[in-house]
């Protein structure tokens, strides 16, 4: 840091980071983080669903992490859920899927349904 100016980039990047991981929002992302979503790439899908987010400037998605689902094969699991809407998960999600979801989901309403994993309300694959 060398001057003023780059110490509130930094806190405007963090600021906008902790918003995007706070509830409250129309739409929420939960990404697993356990051991298991770890090891398969999850930290760089939240990455990728951060970036998306940011770069669509949608201000009423909040992105998180969560715990293991119990479905690590599916790795790295995403769930999303848009306010008035059942939750939907979805499972391998790399970065392209990522950024697939912010785009077909969370800004056109359109459930990916290639990538649907796991149907939350019967627990059925």
């Amino acid at each position: 840091m060398k001057n003023l100016d780059e110490l509130r980039k930094i806190k405007e990047e963090a600021r906008k980071n902790m918003q995007m991981r706070t509830g409250g929002q129309r739409v929420k992302v939960m990404i697993g983080m356990g051991t298991c979503g770890i090891a398969g790439g999850a930290r760089d899908t939240m990455k990728a669903f951060m970036e998306a987010v940011d770069a669509a400037r949608l201000s009423d998605v909040a992105v998180t992490a969560t715990g293991c689902a119990g479905f690590c094969e599916r790795e790295p699991l995403v769930e999303v859920e848009v306010q008035g809407h059942k939750p939907v998960r979805y499972g391998k999600v790399d970065r392209a899927a990522a950024r697939k979801i912010v785009a077909q989901h969370i800004i056109g309403g359109n459930i990916v349904t290639e990538l649907v994993s796991v149907r939350k309300e019967t627990g059925d694959e």
